[in-house]
């Protein structure tokens, strides 16, 4: 598909998007995030070698709070290697992304790295051998380096808003403390975790930042082939938590969400795709970025299921 077949699609969504009455609700449990105005739309498709196509709000920073979870995990497996399936499955929980009620019943070790306690978990493992700052500094050079660009920083303000009200998250610590799955004092992981959830970044940075999960010939070689695959299958199964199975029968492609509204979506082989609307559905993902996707998806073919020819 040609550039202007492409970008004219982009404008379709985006026209679609912003004509959608109903844009879902925005996560009202943060303070810095209830205040976002969910008006707001924006989707990017970045390719290597190729011009990377925009449309809608995609130069506004937003807070990609859980897509962040990606680039930890690829962190994590580079210090622990296969050694952090131990600490954290690999299998969906079918929970919301905050519940306690699997932990309890697996003896607090996370179903996977996506939903909260996982995520904590891996973020525990980065801070291996590492003070909180030099383990974010390590997350944020990672994510730089992925997006190729410096001007990427963490909201300091929504970090400490997420510190302030975090309480579900700071049960969650303790429960894994409590069973020897946290290594680390709460406070000092979580210090982290909040930190790494609170990176801002436009919507075209995250597409290039996604990137490395193409497995392109001229993507940025951050990670291992085999981790790519891995981690590519972990997106599909577990990255929209309990509305994982409904995102890869919509959309047919491996994405990650954040309850700041956005969603990194890769087209193996093909293309890294970025889309942001605040707005959240029921199981706490973009209403907004995931109608978005299935709608490209529908119009290009994309899909691990079959992909369509350029």
């Amino acid at each position: 598909m040609d550039d202007a077949r492409l970008q004219a699609i982009l404008e379709q969504i985006t026209a679609d998007a912003f004509a959608e009455p109903d844009k879902g609700r925005v996560a009202n449990y943060i303070p810095q995030l209830a205040a976002i105005d969910a008006n707001q739309f924006a989707i990017a498709i970045a390719r290597p070698g190729r011009p990377t196509l925009t449309a809608g709000n995609a130069d506004t920073r937003f807070s990609i709070q859980s897509v962040s979870k990606v680039f930890t995990l690829a962190l994590a497996l580079g210090t622990l290697g296969d050694r952090l399936w131990e600490r954290v499955g690999r299998e969906p929980s079918g929970q919301a992304f905050d519940s306690m009620v699997l932990l309890e019943q697996e003896k607090g070790r996370p179903r996977n790295p996506f939903i909260n306690a996982g995520a904590i978990v891996t973020t525990d493992a980065v801070l291996s051998g590492a003070e909180p700052r030099e383990a974010l500094a390590s997350i944020l050079r990672f994510v730089r380096d992925a997006a190729a660009d410096e001007d990427i920083h963490i909201n300091d303000t929504v970090a400490a808003s997420e510190i302030a009200t975090g309480h579900r998250n700071f049960a969650l610590a303790h429960y894994l403390l409590s069973h020897g799955n946290l290594m680390h004092p709460a406070d000092l992981t979580l210090g982290t975790y909040f930190h790494q959830c609170a990176i801002e970044m436009t919507c075209a940075q995250l597409a290039h930042a996604g990137l490395f999960l193409t497995g392109c010939e001229n993507a940025p070689r951050l990670v291992s082939h085999s981790r790519i695959r891995r981690i590519n299958a972990l997106m599909m199964t577990c990255g929209h938590y309990d509305g994982s199975g409904d995102y890869a029968y919509r959309v047919g492609l491996p994405g990650k969400s954040g309850v700041g509204g956005g969603i990194l979506t890769i087209v193996p082989g093909r293309a890294s795709v970025a889309v942001w609307a605040p707005g959240l559905n029921r199981y706490g993902n973009s209403k907004l970025g995931t109608e978005a996707m299935q709608s490209l998806t529908d119009l290009t073919g994309w899909s691990v299921f079959g992909a369509a020819p350029d």
